[in-house]
């Protein structure tokens, strides 16, 4: 039997890390936390099968994260979230390569579809 995917949750405010990996984990994943890109940069970041990170956070955004994953690693699965909403930043992480991109407060399900999504390799969910 295969081990469930590793999951990385990547977000300054420790309510959305928590919530985040108990829904991922409800659902069979394994998750590692992280408070900062620059925390999870300093781990193998290839053991993740997935990586959902907020965009907006001390030091390193979720965006520039993303730019440097696929810079090395054209493979990557990422999910970006936010709960900013303005036109420029959104068309940022639009384009940043992102299989996802979800606005905070979002449903349960869509983090789950985004995350089905990633793992199986499909195109993006971005608009």
């Amino acid at each position: 039997m295969s081990e469930a995917p590793l999951i990385s949750i990547i977000d300054d405010d420790e309510s959305v890390r928590l919530a985040t990996a108990s829904l991922l984990r409800s659902e069979g994943y394994r998750t590692e936390l992280f408070a900062s890109a620059e925390d999870f940069l300093a781990g193998d970041a290839a053991r993740f099968a997935c990586v959902v990170s907020d965009i907006q956070m001390p030091g390193m955004s979720g965006i520039d994260l993303t730019d440097r994953l696929l810079a090395g690693d054209a493979a990557a699965r990422i999910i970006l979230m936010t709960a900013r909403t303005e036109r420029e930043l959104l068309a940022r992480a639009g384009a940043s390569g992102a299989v996802c991109l979800l606005c905070k407060p979002f449903a349960a399900e869509q983090l789950l579809s985004c995350v089905a999504l990633a793992l199986s390799g499909a195109g993006g969910c971005l608009p």
